[in-house]
């Protein structure tokens, strides 16, 4: 029996690179969507994937690419054209006769959320679920492990943890898991089409819990330090992060501390869609705790005590002006998922679902309103 062929977008990302891997294993034709040809293309080649090269706002070449498949990833681009990609897709995808889309989005999307790719994730789950012919399941995780674990170097070689959250929880996902639940979705959509999936790890862990895991993977003693946004910033603009994606991710610091990422938290989705359990927070940090740059070498010591001691004083982002820019549209009046009346009916939370997440929202909410408004 001839297998459906699949496109996989944002096919060399964290999510869709998994899912490429996946879908090979199991014998599927693959066609990977990529922005150009490079390293990391030519992997996915090597494994045995078609690579179609197309900017996922380019409806011309997006049509091309969904020649002949049936069934679609989709990984949306992080950028302020986010939508404009989607409504592309969508339409090549009525053209194409597309069966089905899994689609990535966020367990914070929302219509009036202060972040522009949160309310554009809103709108693409909405856009797919009203494509005529097509079904569409979507995967809303919340915050990645990934996020939590991108400065395991500092634990590695310095002892410390940095929080930005508060006391606030979440039950983080792998990469690996939010991509099996998707590939589980393609190998059988007529039984997932119309779902919503939030795949999410198997328990509820705060700060002084990850550190003391992320001890145990690195074989030292891992001290918390709470960290403000203006310096998680500050860092995140060093390693590369652009500021169209930074400007967004701000928001998020908020919603967490807000306890979001708590409500419903965790779940069994991993479990009931894959099969497989959960990957729990300790064995995910194993795997980062194994790349180069982590490992415990005097080199790797050096540049993160390096980075460590100059972040503080390398520059900022104005994102007050990025906001005002006539391209950045912005609600007249933002709210954070958990003050979104939309969200908690989507969500299916009710307000006495999270007691302490409703204190810290009513002693946060004014100063939040007031900094947007001084910002606009």
């Amino acid at each position: 029996m001839i297998k459906p062929r699949i496109i996989v977008t944002g096919a060399t990302g964290k999510t869709g690179s998994v899912v490429v891997a996946e879908l090979l294993k199991a014998g599927y034709p693959v066609r990977a969507l990529v922005h150009r040809e490079d390293g990391r293309s030519e992997r996915l080649k090597s494994q045995g994937a078609e690579i179609a090269v197309a900017d996922l706002s380019d409806i011309e070449r997006v049509a091309d690419a969904l020649e002949d498949v049936q069934r679609a990833y989709f990984c949306p681009p992080y950028d302020p054209y986010m939508i404009q990609g989607a409504v592309s897709f969508a339409f090549a995808a009525k053209q194409a006769r597309l069966e089905h889309i899994v689609g990535l989005t966020q367990w914070l999307a929302s219509p009036s959320h202060p972040s522009l790719l949160t309310r554009q994730s809103w709108l693409v789950d909405r856009l797919f679920s009203m494509t005529p012919g097509v079904a569409h399941t979507i995967v809303n995780p919340g915050f990645f492990a990934d996020a939590y674990l991108v400065t395991i170097g500092l634990a590695v070689h310095l002892g410390i943890f940095p929080w930005l959250y508060g006391n606030s929880r979440n039950a983080p996902p792998s990469n690996e898991d939010i991509a099996r639940v998707a590939v589980a979705v393609l190998m059988d959509p007529a039984r997932h089409a119309g779902k919503s999936y939030r795949p999410t790890g198997p328990e509820l862990l705060g700060a002084e819990e990850m550190a003391k895991a992320i001890g145990r993977t690195v074989g030292r003693s891992v001290r918390v330090v709470p960290t403000s946004a203006w310096l998680f910033m500050k860092t995140a603009r060093m390693g590369g992060m652009p500021i169209d994606l930074m400007s967004n991710v701000r928001y998020y610091v908020d919603d967490h501390r807000l306890g979001a990422f708590e409500l419903g938290a965790p779940t069994t989705d991993v479990l009931d869609v894959t099969g497989r359990p959960a990957e729990g927070f300790e064995t995910i940090a194993r795997r980062y705790a194994t790349l180069p740059r982590n490992l415990p070498t005097f080199g790797n010591w050096l540049r993160t005590l390096a980075q460590f001691m100059i972040a503080p004083l390398s520059p900022g982002s104005n994102f007050n002006r990025y906001d005002r820019e006539p391209r950045r549209p912005f609600p007249s009046e933002p709210e954070f998922a958990t003050e979104s009346k939309v969200w908690r009916r989507e969500h299916a939370i009710n307000d006495s679902a999270n007691p302490a997440a409703s204190l810290r929202e009513k002693a946060t909410s004014a100063t939040s309103r007031t900094a947007w408004q001084e910002s606009q």
